[in-house]
């Protein structure tokens, strides 16, 4: 794509606070293809009268952005500094899938002025000690988790990926790459049978780059909306863009051999658009993705969890060793596989942590929460010794 930075046959990028109709308003929008709706036209009106365009980021690198924006015979990329919405907050801070308002300025490089609000954000705890958020992707529709069938399949990295994805408001399906190596094709079922079990209510799609198996099911399940693909280096991420997409836009590396890990061929996040309608957001690998407050979205990754828990004899029930436990029950009977309760109190634990840190006043509950049980679990063990006074 070109980056210029000239001014703009867009018709409605200067009109008078008193117009009220503008292109960018319109069904018909150049922007259209890259998401642009009604919706986001009413939060950009404002800017529309100061004279500014607007445009979606697609490309985030060292500051500066790379924007996508109306002109005369459609769209044009510009490329633009980030300096007036510059923030402290990472979780403010602009990234790839935002719509923003943008002046093109007579220099080299546009200018981003104001953000849009965003209506969906994918969120993960940084890799710092520090307790903050990295936002990865804005305004999505739908998180595709890719996961490798070329390794042992992880369902705990499935869990952790669909409830951050839940939680951030888009829809998750899971992508299972590389269906051409499973060597025995009759195991193949079992393994989205597998993975559905771990995501509860969410699409998994087995397929593969190789063959086209499964592809025409994908593209027709992002067609129209703004997708993000998230996994771990090595999934086949880049891979599957340039498959979906019809073209090779995305550098591909081999995974290594002694241990099957990727490397990371993509190191920015890059916005593509896809033939069928509707765009894609290349993510560079994630080694690790922290909770960030994902109590929502846990819920809804571990629904069996959370039905088989309204039985239980106390509301706040841990699923350990209280008596009644529905839960613990539904373990013993095979109903409920424990590897799936072991995983959501991980990540459960996890997510409460990381609140912790910043919330002072759930760090003294929980803190007073785990006295009681302390406590409690000293209770029972005297009671079983037969020492209780």
């Amino acid at each position: 794509m070109t980056r210029s930075s000239g001014s703009s046959g867009f018709s409605g990028s200067s009109g008078s606070s008193g117009s009220s109709a503008s292109p960018a308003a319109s069904s018909s929008s150049p922007l259209s293809s890259y998401g642009w709706d009604d919706g986001f036209a009413a939060s950009f009106a404002p800017f529309a009268a100061q004279g500014l365009l607007p445009g979606r980021l697609v490309r985030i690198d060292r500051g500066r952005v790379d924007a996508v924006v109306p002109d005369a015979t459609g769209v044009r990329t510009v490329l633009a500094a980030t300096a007036p919405v510059a923030t402290g907050d990472p979780l403010k801070v602009p990234c790839t899938g935002d719509w923003a308002a943008i002046d093109p300025g007579s220099g080299p490089d546009a200018v981003v002025r104001a953000l849009l609000p965003r209506r969906t954000a994918l969120v993960r705890s940084a890799s710092s000690k520090r307790s903050e958020g990295q936002i990865l992707a804005a305004n999505l529709d739908t998180a595709v988790i890719v996961v490798s069938l070329a390794e042992p399949l992880d369902l705990g990295r499935v869990e952790r990926f669909v409830s951050l994805a839940w939680e951030s408001g888009a829809t998750p399906l899971v992508a299972l790459t590389k269906a051409d190596v499973v060597p025995d094709e009759a195991g193949l079922p079992h393994l989205v049978a597998d993975t559905e079990g771990a995501a509860p209510g969410v699409q998994v799609l087995a397929v593969s780059a190789a063959t086209g198996a499964g592809l025409d099911v994908l593209a027709a399940a992002l067609a129209g909306g703004t997708a993000v693909l998230l996994g771990r280096s090595g999934a086949g991420k880049s891979t599957l863009a340039n498959a979906l997409i019809g073209a090779d836009v995305q550098d591909v590396h081999a995974v290594r051999d002694r241990d099957g890990k990727g490397r990371h061929t993509t190191t920015t996040r890059d916005l593509l658009v896809l033939p069928a309608g509707g765009v894609l957001i290349d993510t560079p690998g994630l080694r690790g993705v922290g909770m960030w407050d994902a109590e929502e979205g846990l819920a809804r990754t571990f629904t069996d969890v959370e039905e088989l828990a309204a039985d239980c004899r106390f509301h706040d029930c841990a699923h350990t060793t209280e008596p009644g436990c529905a839960v613990l029950a539904a373990v013993d009977s095979g109903e409920l596989a424990e590897r799936r309760l072991d995983s959501y109190r991980k990540l459960l634990r996890e997510n409460q942590r990381l609140i912790a840190k910043t919330d002072a006043r759930l760090r003294a509950e929980l803190r007073r929460d785990w006295k009681q049980k302390q406590a409690l679990g000293r209770h029972m063990g005297e009671r079983k010794r037969g020492t209780r006074r």
